[in-house]
Order: C-alpha cells, then sequence, then structure tokens
C-alpha cells in the first residue's frame, strides 16, 4: 500500500499543520510517512501545498499521482485535479481547515481520540478546532481501506531538524545565522533550545558578520556553526580562506536553493557543489559531506565537527531544500562519535607567520607552512576511511548502478524496487572515497541530480577518470524534486 494525499492552498491557511497532524498520528500507528512542501515567497496568497505518502514499508518520497485531494481554496483544485487518480477523493468546500483533518481521520479509519489529542497539544483554538474537526468526522461517508501497520519504534523528523540535533549531540557552543531559505529553520530550531541545551544562538546584521563573528568565536575554543544557503555562502568566501590560513575549526551548512542570483528562493535544487569544494582563495583543506535524509544529517554533522576540530580546517555541510523541509520516518540508530574540544588560545595571524603568530615574509617559513596545511588533507583521508564514506542500496551483484548524492536518495530508494539495479550514494564529496572506482569501472552507470550540468558526475570524472554518458543522466533543475513513479520510468528505459 502506497497512498498519496495534497494539501493545498493559499499561503495562511494550513496545508503545513494539516500535514503534520496526521503524519505524526500515521507515525504513532507504526506507518512510515513521508511529507514534502512546495510553497512561494509569499506570507500571505499564492499556491502552497505539501504532498503526504505513507506506507506500511519505508518510503522516502512522493509520487506524481494523488489519491486524496484536500483543496483549501477553489484553485488548488484547478491546478492539481489532472493528477488525481481514477478513484482519487476531493475533499473541498469548508473554509475550517481543521474541518478537513476530521474528514481524513474517518476516510482513513483512523480513531478520532488520536486527533483530539493532537489538537489539545495545539492548544490554540481548541474548542473550535474540535467543533470543526468532529463536524468533518460525522459528516463523512467515504473510506479508503488501509493495510494495518505493525508497531515500531520510530520518530519523524526533517533535514533541518537533523542538522540541529547533530551540532547539540556534538557539543555546539555557538550558532551564526543570517535567516536565509531553506537554512532559516535551523536558526529557529536551535533559537528554540538555548537554555535547555545551553548553546547560544545569534543572527547578526550579514553573512559576512556572521562568519567573522563565528571564527573568532571559534578562536576562543568554542564550538562554533554557521548556517546560510548559496548567497550567503557567496559573502562568507573570503573569510573561508581566512580559516584556511589561520588554522581554526568551524562548521558550516549550506543548505541549497536554485540559483544564480535570488533564483527561485523557496524551491529545490542540487547546484552548489562546485562551490563547496572550491570557494576561497589559496590553498588549504577542508572537507564537504553530503547527507541524504534526517540521519545522515544527525551523522555526518557530528562528523563534521569531529574532523573540524581534529585537523583545524572548514567543514562544509551540503544539503538542500527538499532535504532540509521534508518529514522523514526514521528507524535506525544513530552513530555518533565524541567530538572533543581542542582549539588554544594563541595568537592568530591571516598573514603567513612564524611560531610566534607573528607575519612573515620568509621563504623557508611561508614553504613549511603551506606543506603543514597541505599535508593536513592526506591525513583527513586516511582517518575518512575510518567512516562510512558512501551507501550502496539494491540488487549488490547488479550491473546497472544509480549514482547520486544529498536528497535524491529517497526518490531513488523508492523507485529502484523491483528493479535489476543498484544505488551508489556518496557521502563524502571530499575527501572523495577513492574505493567506488572499482564499483563504477564495469557498470551500466545511470546519474540522477538536481542540477543541470551532472555536477557529481564531473567530480566522478575528475577523480577515477569514469564518466557517465550524456543519454544516463537524469537529471531535474525545475526547482522540483523527483517523485519515486516518474523516476522509476526513467531508470528503467536504461537498465540493461
Amino acid at each position: 500500500m502506497r497512498l498519496n494525499i495534497l494539501f493545498g492552498g493559499a499561503a495562511g491557511q494550513g496545508p503545513n499543520i494539516l500535514s503534520h497532524i496526521l503524519g505524526e498520528v500515521l507515525v504513532k500507528l507504526g506507518y512510515f510517512v513521508f511529507y514534502s512542501r512546495d510553497y512561494q515567497s509569499l506570507i500571505r496568497g499564492g499556491h502552497n501545498f505539501n504532498v503526504l505518502t505513507f506506507s506500511e514499508n519505508p518510503i522516502g518520497s512522493n509520487d506524481s499521482k494523488i489519491d486524496i485531494l484536500v483543496a483549501l481554496d477553489e484553485n488548488t483544485e484547478k491546478i492539481h485535479k489532472n493528477n488525481l487518480n481514477k478513484n482519487g477523493l476531493i475533499l473541498k468546500g469548508h473554509k475550517e481547515n481543521m474541518y478537513y483533518a476530521g474528514t481524513l481521520f474517518k476516510i482513513l479509519g483512523l480513531d478520532f481520540k488520536f486527533l483530539e489529542t493532537k489538537l489539545k497539544n495545539l492548544k490554540k483554538r481548541f474548542e473550535e478546532n474540535l467543533k470543526n474537526s468532529k463536524e468533518g468526522y460525522e459528516g463523512e461517508n467515504r473510506s479508503i481501506k488501509i493495510v494495518n501497520a505493525k508497531k515500531i519504534n520510530s520518530y519523524f523528523m526533517n533535514g533541518n531538524q537533523g542538522i540541529s540535533e547533530g551540532a547539540i549531540k556534538s557539543g555546539l557552543d555557538i550558532y551564526y545565522a543570517y535567516p536565509m531559505t531553506p537554512a532559516t529553520s535551523v536558526l529557529v530550531e536551535l533559537a528554540s533550545k538555548q537554555s535547555e541545551k545551553n548553546i547560544l544562538v545569534l543572527e547578526l546584521e550579514n553573512e559576512i558578520g556572521i562568519i567573522n563573528a563565528a571564527i573568532g568565536s571559534s578562536l576562543t575554543g568554542a564550538k562554533t556553526m554557521v548556517g546560510t544557503s548559496g548567497g550567503g555562502f557567496d559573502l562568507m568566501t573570503e573569510a573561508l580562506s581566512l580559516t584556511g590560513i589561520v588554522e581554526v575549526p568551524l562548521v558550516i551548512y549550506l543548505s541549497q536553493r536554485p540559483g544564480p542570483g535570488t533564483g527561485v528562493a523557496t524551491y529545490t535544487g542540487q547546484g552548489d557543489l562546485n562551490i563547496a569544494r572550491h570557494s576561497g582563495h589559496g590553498e588549504f583543506s577542508r572537507v564537504v559531506l553530503a547527507p541524504g535524509d534526517p540521519k545522515e544529517a544527525q551523522e555526518l554533522t557530528n562528523q563534521a565537527f569531529y574532523f573540524s576540530q581534529k585537523y583545524k580546517v572548514p567543514c562544509i555541510l551540503i544539503g538542500d531544500k527538499h532535504l532540509a523541509e521534508s518529514f522523514f520516518t526514521l528507524t535506525e540508530n544513530i552513530n555518533l562519535v565524541g567530538v572533543k574540544k581542542d582549539t588554544k588560545l594563541i595568537r592568530y595571524n591571516s598573514y603567513e607567520k612564524d611560531d610566534q603568530g607573528s607575519a612573515t615574509e620568509n621563504p623557508e617559513i611561508i614553504k613549511r607552512n603551506v606543506e603543514r596545511r597541505i599535508k593536513k588533507y592526506k591525513e583527513i583521508e586516511e582517518e575518512a576511511k575510518k567512516f562510512k564514506q558512501y551507501n550502496i542500496y539494491g540488487k549488490k551483484n547488479s550491473k546497472n548502478i544509480v549514482v547520486s548524492w544529498g536528497s535524491p536518495k529517497g526518490a531513488i530508494l523508492d523507485s529502484i524496487k523491483g528493479l535489476d539495479c543498484k544505488f551508489l550514494q556518496i557521502l563524502y564529496i571530499d575527501p572523495f572515497p577513492m574505493e567506488v572506482k572499482k564499483e563504477l569501472g564495469k557498470s551500466n552507470l545511470i546519474l540522477v541530480e538536481n542540477n543541470s550540468t551532472g555536477l557529481l558526475n564531473n567530480l566522478i570524472g575528475e577523480k577515477t577518470g569514469i564518466f557517465i554518458d550524456d543519454k544516463n543522466k537524469i537529471l531535474r533543475y525545475d526547482g522540483r524534486p523527483f517523485l519515486a513513479d516518474e523516476l522509476k520510468k526513467e531508470i528503467s528505459k536504461r537498465l540493461k
């Protein structure tokens, strides 16, 4: 069983709260739930929608076809009715969103008591919400039979919550950020936990101020992190070079959205791989990690702090809007390592410096400093082998390999079920896991990325000499994520 429910309406009408209430209840009942958000850069009006997909089996994506369409306004029905399955249902005609919550619970055969509990937890407008939801529940006669789920130990989390949890569990002291979608909710999440977790969260005037303040905090020994998106990261790149020569630990969260320029600010893309790898002037070592779900977001954030503290280098976590804001059902245990705080309060300098921290132009000292900084990369490469740098899923002996990174993971895993192929997911962008070369060498390679130029393909080619044929590239660059049913068709066309 796999059901897709679309909640749509103008900004402010409540598709988010409806999605989340239903999602949390279904997870509690043992179902696997995934939901994504599609919204315009507007506070009021326009058209926003969420798609919630659930199943008794693990899932990590949506489909293009809808089983239930919840139309909070007339525009939603006009836009999405053609995507409704043959026997799909449309819920419309009522102005109160909690009316639809009651209707959905009745259609799906869910006990109303679970909805009532959720409404109590909301606290605001409880009596009014309860009345409207009861009206919807009692007035609905249609039903969809769903498969019973087994009770499992699971939790519901989006990618930005995973980033936040990973930072807290790694001993975060200070988080600096200037609001920029889609990284903003990390700022909000961490700010809400300042007292509880004994952390400091500061919003400064711009991204230049943020990264320079973060470097200053890190010099004093604080475990420090900053978060931004592409345009903000551009502003940080001069100071990124400063971390390289000063040799100070810093974790940077780069949550991608389509560019260049402002692009489409509230949508998703994977176009910033190269700026994560190459931004900054001069030569210095860095680590770039790419999680594909909230579990990996926690683990790789933790590993970013580990490498940053141990080797005194910038570590960049690269995600995107789809990962940041989509909710996943997770069941696996999180694997974390201890992160020792290891920064001494000494004299620092942005110039080449001698052993006392004084600026120098001595060629022998300059050469020694450069070689020491570059030597770190080899040390990091060896240390990285202690961690899982890539994942392989699917039929392990298949000669068809889907290759990707980041948020397409969920749609790929859902789409390859029943196909003769496996999925190679790259977690470590830099240092790149050279062991994958033997996996890629004699296989039919299929690339899946949310960009127009195949940036991961270019990276693989640079590192291994293996390039994926253009006809085997499945690239999406309209600001939207991959959908499982559509992706399955595209992958099937390219199998051998």
